[in-house]
């Protein structure tokens, strides 16, 4: 890459200006002084502007998962059961789940190397919303939805309200969509099973503003540019609420 376009993209400068930093002797090299434009930098090059170092930020990546079930929310596992990292080659590089799916769940999984924003969207504080798919065991009676809005009762404590949204409602079974904003172990499945609904099985159709859509089983996308655009918001409004 040519040095003032290297700067340019570190934001030192435009690219006009960075040729008169060059042409003004007070860009180095690998410590030593470059002043012929034109001239090329490898990444792995150290350069300094007026003696302070500058770089190029690492673009992180942003990886969309639908987990089918049966797989493991983790790099690696001792049982040597599949997980999320078998399930992505090798050109996406090394990024880890945002929050994690059991391993009887399916769905959503936001996976990056972008350690900040994952700590983020994890944190209780900022209560990112999550919409599951459920399919349970018997007729979700009204007086379970006003459960389920008031904050069902666990062994360590009520939940926070959750919104329901009943999709099929039979004698039989009951299919359900259900958003909460914490991220409490096998939470969905506790919730339900504790007002005698055993589930049959669960998705996760939504992360924050990332939806499944129609990803397969397996598949996995990158991020769209305005999913990542929310993404940031929500991560700069956690900044300011810190500050």
């Amino acid at each position: 890459m040519r040095l003032q376009k290297y700067l340019a993209h570190a934001g030192v400068a435009s690219r006009r200006a960075a040729e008169t930093l060059i042409s003004a002797g007070r860009v180095r090299v690998n410590g030593r002084v470059v002043s012929k434009l034109g001239s090329s930098v490898v990444p792995e090059d150290r350069v300094e502007v007026d003696g302070k170092r500058v770089a190029i930020p690492v673009e992180s990546r942003y990886i969309v998962l639908n987990k089918p079930e049966k797989v493991m929310t983790t790099m690696s596992d001792p049982e040597r059961r599949k997980t999320v990292a078998d399930l992505l080659p090798a050109k996406v590089g090394r990024v880890v789940p945002v929050g994690r799916l059991d391993y009887d769940t399916s769905g959503v999984l936001l996976m990056t190397d972008d350690g900040d924003l994952a700590n983020v969207l994890t944190h209780p504080r900022y209560g990112v919303e999550k919409t599951y798919r459920a399919i349970v065991r018997g007729r979700l009676a009204a007086k379970d939805v006003e459960a389920f809005t008031e904050g069902v009762r666990l062994e360590e404590g009520a939940a926070q309200p959750a919104k329901v949204r009943v999709v099929r409602n039979t004698a039989a079974l009951t299919e359900l969509d259900l958003t909460i904003h914490e991220g409490r172990n096998r939470q969905v499945r506790r919730m339900l099973e504790s007002l005698g609904h055993a589930v049959f099985s669960l998705t996760r159709l939504r992360f924050g503003p990332i939806s499944l859509g129609a990803l397969k089983p397996g598949a996995w996308r990158e991020v769209t540019e305005k999913e990542l655009a929310a993404l940031r918001v929500i991560e700069q409004r956690a900044r300011t609420e810190s500050r």
